[in-house]
């Protein structure tokens, strides 16, 4: 996983950011199959946020301000999980949690709320945050590099943007994953399909890069990988390819749905058949693959 922090400048110490992990796509055109699309997007989003809590040994965040901030906002929230365990976890924080979609649930901790905005339009907070996190931001944005100058400039001095996200294409040390696989196939298919919609799939290795262009300071990155399932033989990296191949397998269809359909000009039935190809490679153990994160 690319974890990145970096300070804000100023006379305190600067804000820093953490590099997230990529969230999901909206389900496909089909009428029938949104709703059942919605309802499984929903499940695998909260499967995803308890993998990434794994991956941190049961952390939320790796920055500094994982505990302690007082002014927290949580870019593309989704359903809510992180915002709730962090404000859970931190009576103190006022959390703010922002999507595109109303799925987040009514009952939540008196310190955390939820909003329905488009975070690519102008930012209208009047107060600063001292702690801002987005996890899985790939392809969710036209201009990623604009978007963390915009956080930037919504920090005060000394606060922290973390970012999660997991790089595409998958990888394999020992040549098991071919280039004509159908795991591959599908990783050129999002990046072609998000530069038609116009919401590029920016490199993960770039952000150091477009932290440091917003104005970010002490930019560190820490590197991890998922297994695509549990082919590994040491325990902790088993059980995290048994959640990513939960996470990614299981959720295929609603994570290439509107993507593939909207920005390839495939049918509804051509990404379902070319999805349960792709869940083949995922889910063989012959294949040592991994995304990077």
């Amino acid at each position: 996983m690319a974890l990145q922090e970096s300070q804000h400048e100023g006379n305190t110490p600067p804000p820093e950011p953490v590099i997230q992990i990529q969230d999901a796509i909206a389900a496909g055109d089909d009428d029938d199959a949104d709703s059942s699309i919605g309802e499984e997007e929903n499940e695998r989003l909260d499967l995803q946020h308890e993998l990434y809590v794994r991956t941190l040994d049961g952390g939320l965040a790796l920055c500094p301000k994982a505990k302690g901030a007082n002014r927290v906002l949580d870019m593309g929230t989704g359903t809510g999980s992180w915002a709730i365990d962090y404000a859970d976890a931190n009576p103190q924080a006022e959390v703010i949690g922002v999507d595109l979609s109303p799925i987040q649930p009514a009952l939540v901790p008196p310190n955390v709320s939820f909003e329905i905005d488009d975070l690519e339009k102008e930012w209208t907070w009047t107060q600063k945050f001292d702690f801002i996190f987005a996890r899985m931001m790939l392809g969710c944005f036209t201009d990623f590099p604009q978007i963390i100058k915009v956080a930037f400039d919504n920090l005060e001095p000394g606060g922290y943007l973390e970012l999660q996200d997991m790089s595409l294409p998958a990888r394999s040390d020992d040549g098991t994953l071919h280039s004509e696989s159908y795991l591959s196939k599908w990783c050129r298919s999002c990046f072609e399909a998000g530069q038609n919609l116009g919401r590029p799939v920016f490199p993960t290795t770039e952000y150091k890069n477009y932290l440091a262009a917003a104005g970010f300071v002490d930019i560190v990155e820490v590197q991890q990988k998922w297994p695509t399932n549990p082919w590994p033989r040491e325990r902790k990296f088993k059980e995290l390819g048994a959640w990513a191949c939960a996470n990614i397998a299981g959720g295929l269809d609603g994570l290439s749905l509107a993507y593939f359909t909207r920005g390839l000009g495939w049918s509804t039935e051509e990404t379902r058949v070319f999805c349960a190809h792709v869940r083949k490679d995922l889910q063989n153990p012959r294949i040592h693959a991994y995304w990077p994160m």
